[in-house]
């Protein structure tokens, strides 16, 4: 069945209980002198810095921008951009789009200007409804001739800009009733964005039965009820954060979505929304470890008994942070779960609560889910050889939109070819080896990065730790790693070097940078950014100029 059933289902069946919590901390820091000293036994709608809305109200409201949506023109097929930051409106709104028989079409909140015209121009969207953030982003897209063109141009806010009209205004005035609009789970429902790690985004095209396999999916994984509290951090337009909150979803649980990731924040918001499930990318879960053990943040300050899981993905999860984790947390459970935005998000594999001893593994293939790993030809590798990951269920994408060449590409049989390397164990654990595109051949060798950030992470001096490949004469490619230093921590090049003794000489970084590592909004590391800043660059002069960071 379509998704937007599942709302329509809790509307009827839980009208009145809460369906989405919305904590805004910093709106909380600017009322309150201090954090910590604000004490709330039990939530408090009333608060300034938290809203709520109930699952009659979310369905109300979704289908109230329905409504507005087929008054403006808005139909079955046509494609409908959203750009907002994490809020209560959210999920409405995607669901508002779905209900219309449109596709929601959501982007990355980093988008620049450019990046927001390609991805419109692609996705060939028909309307868009953004938020205060992004006025000034929008404003020189918004004037001309095909933009003005589209069928609404709707502001999420306060002070709608000249250019759009106001949402709030708008969409209170239409009916609460559900719009006539008949779907089927064929029906195409969403065009989702890649992270574009590799250049610009490409535009993937789903429908309704891969979001709903989402769901079945993610409860599969980890069995949310009712009495769940999920609490979701990452941003929505993201595949991961939205489908893992799809498990919710079906149980008819309450969801709290945080503006923000400071540890203190994060701590707090589980202690006083009683939250049970979190999902965490890699830094956020490192900042919470590092404040715990620095005694920065102590455990006994917050009520977090109601905390059962935890569990990451988007990225390789280093083994040596899980295995801090469980000695912080030993009650925990733990998950890792891989997906793309190509396999709808969460968990085509996954490691699975009752395997924390294969920590370091992606884990097995998925509910509803099929893997193998390939060699060049696509052809079965043997068990232990890395090959190239890929995967077959219902959540697979129907292609790249308007991409016949990159879908073909990636798609044959069913099977999805992820351009991931990977290779399974003994007991058909996958464990990720690198991107197919990050892989360093030095002399004829095969580095993959992964390997070698995992030992570095290791370091009690490192924060973070990034392996690209830089161009040698002699090698053809050699391994350069970008260091970031914990704060209040040294390490200079000679104690660097001196770590890396542990690992085979070939796997040793050839040349090492003390610089940020900076990721992206999902978490990944941004190797292509890392390669334009020192890849055309003097990598020993740059080193000069650091080899110590305090």
């Amino acid at each position: 069945m379509p998704i937007t059933e599942l709302l329509e289902k809790n509307a009827r069946s839980c009208p009145d209980d809460i369906a989405l919590v919305e904590i805004n901390p910093e709106l909380m820091e600017k009322t309150r002198e201090n954090w910590r000293e604000f004490e709330l036994i039990e939530p408090a709608p009333e608060a300034p810095h938290r809203k709520e809305m109930s699952w009659r109200a979310f369905d109300e409201r979704a289908n109230q921008l329905a409504n507005l949506l087929l008054q403006r023109g808005v139909k079955k097929g046509d494609k409908v951009a959203i750009l907002l930051m994490n809020c209560l409106e959210w999920l409405p709104i995607y669901f508002g789009v779905l209900k219309t028989g449109a596709l929601a079409v959501p982007f990355n909140y980093r988008y620049t200007t450019d990046e927001i015209d390609y991805c419109l121009q692609l996705a060939e969207a028909d309307g868009i409804l953004f938020g205060p953030e992004f006025v000034d982003r929008l404003a020189p897209l918004c004037t001309r001739k095909e933009a003005k063109e589209m069928k609404f141009t709707f502001f999420v806010g306060e002070g709608t800009p000249d250019f759009a009209e106001s949402y709030d205004e708008l969409v209170g005035q239409s009916s609460v009733c559900a719009p006539a609009v008949e779907l089927h789970d064929d029906d195409l429902a969403a065009i989702y964005f890649s992270s574009g790690t590799t250049g610009f985004p490409k535009a993937i095209l789903h429908a309704h039965r891969a979001l709903m396999h989402a769901c079945k999916t993610e409860q599969a994984h980890h069995g949310q009820t009712k009495e769940d509290v999920f609490l979701c951090i990452p941003p929505l337009y993201h595949t991961g954060a939205k489908m893992h909150w799809f498990g919710s979803l079906l149980a008819g649980g309450r969801s709290v979505l945080l503006k923000g990731v400071k540890p203190e924040w994060i701590m707090d918001t589980v202690s006083k929304e009683k939250c049970s499930i979190v999902w965490l990318l890699v830094p956020w879960a490192q900042d919470l470890l590092d404040a715990i053990e620095s005694g920065r943040i102590a455990l006994s300050d917050y009520a977090i008994d109601s905390w059962r899981l935890m569990h990451i993905g988007a990225q390789p999860v280093p083994p040596s942070l899980i295995k801090r984790w469980k000695k912080v947390f030993p009650s925990h459970q733990y998950d890792t779960n891989y997906g793309l935005s190509e396999s709808i998000g969460p968990g085509c594999v996954h490691l699975g609560v009752d395997n924390i001893h294969k920590v370091g593994a992606i884990g097995k293939a998925g509910y509803g889910w099929q893997t193998k790993i390939v060699d060049a030809e696509r052809n079965p590798v043997a068990q232990g050889q890395v090959g190239e990951l890929a995967v077959k269920g219902p959540g697979v994408m129907l292609g790249y939109y308007k991409d016949e060449k990159a879908t073909k590409e990636s798609l044959a049989d069913g099977w999805l070819y992820t351009g991931d390397m990977a290779e399974e164990d003994e007991d058909g654990f996958i464990y990720l080896v690198d991107r197919k595109k990050d892989v360093i051949i030095t002399g004829g060798e095969n580095l993959y990065p992964v390997q070698i950030e995992d030992y570095l992470r290791k370091n009690e001096h490192i924060s973070d730790a990034a392996v690209i490949g830089l161009p040698d004469a002699r090698l053809g490619e050699i391994a350069a790693a970008i260091v970031q230093v914990k704060e209040g921590h040294t390490l200079s090049e000679e104690e660097f070097n001196a770590f890396c003794a542990g690992l085979p000489r070939y796997k040793r970084p050839r040349r090492v940078i003390f610089a940020h590592v900076p990721r992206n909004a999902t978490g990944k590391i941004e190797k292509p950014k890392l390669r334009e800043l020192y890849g055309a660059k003097d990598v020993v002069a740059q080193q000069n100029e650091i080899t110590e960071v305090h």
